[in-house]
């Protein structure tokens, strides 16, 4: 039965879905962009965007765990010295899949997938978003009170 099962099986059994996903994430991580089906490109989002998330803290367990899922060193050499950097302020979604259509022949509905920071069009000139959060910035708050009790000491002499 397939209760409880949220993820799309691709047809194939779990070490051939595994070793596509890694080959594919390794091919999106060399080349920033690729083109696949529909998917496909859903599914690896769903597994390139965790290991994306561990590489932003560069720890020799952090390298182990997504060596353990690419397989490939040169992948990850990339993904922690050029990648991570780049991602650093993103709270998440890395990734983006834009669909093309149909393929011809099959008739398989495609998507170019990318990484986010790495798109000139969308992103010119590496301008960043001013990043917006709901939670309270207590630590930048706190050199304000104390510049500002300074202040009332120096105005009481």
């Amino acid at each position: 039965m397939r209760h409880g099962k949220k993820f799309n099986h691709l047809g194939r059994q779990t070490a051939h879905r595994n070793a596509m996903l890694a080959n594919m994430a390794c091919s999106l991580i060399e080349h920033k962009r690729i083109n696949t089906t529909v998917a496909k490109a859903k599914a690896l989002r769903m597994y390139v965007e965790p290991i994306i998330t561990k590489s932003k803290e560069d720890t020799t367990h952090n390298r182990r765990i997504v060596f353990s899922y690419l397989k490939n060193k040169y992948a990850v050499t990339e993904l922690f010295q050029q990648i991570a950097v780049k991602v650093a302020d993103r709270p998440g979604g890395y990734v983006r899949i834009i669909k093309l259509g149909n393929r011809q022949g099959d008739n398989a509905s495609m998507a170019m997938v990318e990484l986010v920071d790495y798109n000139e069009i969308y992103n010119p000139n590496g301008a960043k978003k001013k990043k917006t959060t709901r939670r309270s910035k207590k630590k930048a708050d706190a050199p304000q009170v104390e510049a500002a009790a300074e202040s009332t000491e120096t105005t009481e002499e």
